[in-house]
Parts: structure tokens; sequence; C-alpha cells
């Protein structure tokens, strides 16, 4: 099952290049925040070389990866609730295009527990049984989520665009 496992270089560098847009966007959408969530890629890319376990597959890491990051990006949000600091960094310093700004803007007026169940459903493509591995929910949260962020965009879109 899980053995021990040395992290050489190529495997971080891979690994990195294969996953850190995807840890950054989810970190974003998020943290609403490009320093934190280019922190959060740094510190779970830190973790990962520390991880001395063998994934079971490359799925498995994935999971993982998103699972951690995540995990860190509640951390700061809690810590920031009680320690606050700065404003959100405005919305136009993404590194998004700007054709999908109104979509990224519509996604971040979402509550957070829908805005990630969202992102990881139609952005990187998990299954309601895999998002509720990895956020720890029942899939019937998962989907309850997913219909209450359809119907959210929805009316957003309505209000914006049809009125």
């Amino acid at each position: 099952m899980n053995t021990k496992a040395v992290r050489t270089e190529e495997d971080i560098e891979k690994t990195f290049d294969t996953y850190a847009d995807m840890i950054y966007s989810l970190s974003f959408i998020m943290l609403r925040n490009k320093s934190d969530a280019e922190d959060i890629v740094q510190d779970t890319f830190v973790k990962y070389m520390k991880y001395n376990k063998e994934f079971d597959s490359e799925e498995h890491k994935k999971a993982w990866l998103l699972r951690v990051s995540s995990n860190l990006c509640r951390d700061l949000l809690r810590y920031s609730s009680r320690h606050r600091t700065e404003n959100i960094e405005d919305l136009n310093e993404t590194a998004f295009e700007p054709e999908k700004t109104g979509i990224l803007e519509a996604l971040n007026s979402l509550p957070e527990n829908i805005r990630i169940v969202m992102l990881l459903h139609y952005v990187h493509e998990y299954k309601v049984r895999e998002i509720s591995e990895i956020l720890r929910i029942t899939q019937s949260t998962a989907k309850m989520r997913l219909k209450k962020g359809r119907e959210l965009l929805e009316n957003i879109y309505r209000k914006e665009f049809l009125s």
C-alpha cells in the first residue's frame, strides 16, 4: 500500500510542472489573493517533498495535493479572519485572461464551500464521489453544493446580462 518514498528532484519537478497551475487556481479562487495563492503553492510542494509515502496512483497524488492546498487555504483564511491586516487584491491583477474575468468574478462571489466544489467539478473535472473524498464531505452535500452553485451563477448571469 503506502510504502516509504524518496522524492527525487526529477519527481518534484515533474509533479510541480503537472500540478502547480491547478493548485494556484484552486488557491486563488479560495483566497482571492495572488501572493497568498503563490505561497500556498510553495507550501503545498514543501509538504509534498516531506511526505515520505508512495501514492497508490497519479489520481491519488493529485487528490492529496488538492486536499493539502485546500486545507492550507482554509488555515490561512481562519488566521486572516482573526488577524486582519490587508484588503483583498483587485481581481484585475490576476493572471487570467480578460474575457474570463466576468466568470471569475461571478465564481468569486459564491460562498467558499460552493466555490471550491464548482471549481473541482467544472474546472478540474472531478466526479462528485472524488470531490466528496477530497473535501471530506458526503456525496449528497457535494451534489447539493453543485446544484446551489449552478443556481447562484444562473441568477448572477440573469441579473448582469438579461436585465
